[in-house]
């Protein structure tokens, strides 16, 4: 059995194409490891911040933030919110734009980390942007972020600790600096086995087509090594 195909994903808790990227790239890795045995896929999320200057309390709604932001008046803004929340719907996700609190999403991500450290990070990440998404839950306080810890099954004190410390401040700028390496400049962004880079929302099969091809690239190199081997040997 082949080791999984490593996904390394960069996204923002408070990037609505992220939570739809995600679950279109879940549907994608079903379709993948549906398709043969031994397919699989190891995720591993990073810190982007899409607006690291917006305060934790912002004044305003969803709407505002974009009208503010873009330039454009709030009747476009809430077209364009409409939109999005029209496609979040045909992955399954029932977004709630007039009850988001839009907030810095630097401490999320310290909690992301947090999780990770303690084996739960996928879990943390739903957890975040399901709250965020769907719930008009805040994730840029700390004492928000701490019952969300505890919900998934983690230490509710010990992640506060962790956050008021900003314990993990240096994991979300290291993920940072990579992603300037890399050159992401939006988000989502997925790296496919260190090799390949796809950028947004894709649609399941994309991402399918993409993990079938680094599966047949695997399988082609072991191959040839195998031949190697043997003429070595003879």
């Amino acid at each position: 059995m082949s080791d999984p195909i490593k996904i390394d994903i960069w996204s923002d808790v408070a990037c609505p194409w992220c939570y739809i990227g995600k679950r279109k790239f879940e549907a994608g890795a079903g379709l993948f490891a549906g398709s043969g045995e031994g397919r699989s896929v190891e995720v591993e999320y990073h810190s982007f911040e899409l607006s690291p200057d917006t305060p934790v309390d912002f004044e305003g709604n969803e709407a505002d933030y974009l009208a503010q932001h873009k330039g454009i008046s709030p009747e476009q803004a809430g077209q364009m919110l409409e939109r999005v929340s029209g496609i979040a719907q045909q992955v399954g996700l029932d977004y709630d734009f007039p009850a988001m609190q839009h907030t810095n999403t630097v401490k999320a991500h310290q909690l992301i980390h947090y999780a990770k450290a303690h084996g739960k990070q996928i879990e943390m990440k739903e957890r975040l942007l399901k709250a965020y998404f769907t719930e008009g839950g805040h994730v840029g306080r700390i004492d928000d972020l701490a019952d969300y810890a505890a919900e998934i099954g983690l230490d509710r004190e010990e992640a506060r600790g962790a956050l008021e410390r900003d314990e993990f401040l240096s994991a979300v700028r290291e993920d940072q600096a990579n992603a300037q390496e890399y050159g992401i400049n939006g988000v989502p962004f997925f790296v496919i086995d260190g090799k390949y880079g796809v950028s947004g929302a894709q649609e399941a099969t994309t991402f399918a087509q993409v993990l079938e091809q680094v599966w047949d690239e695997r399988g082609s190199e072991a191959d040839a090594a195998a031949d190697d081997s043997v003429v070595a040997g003879a």
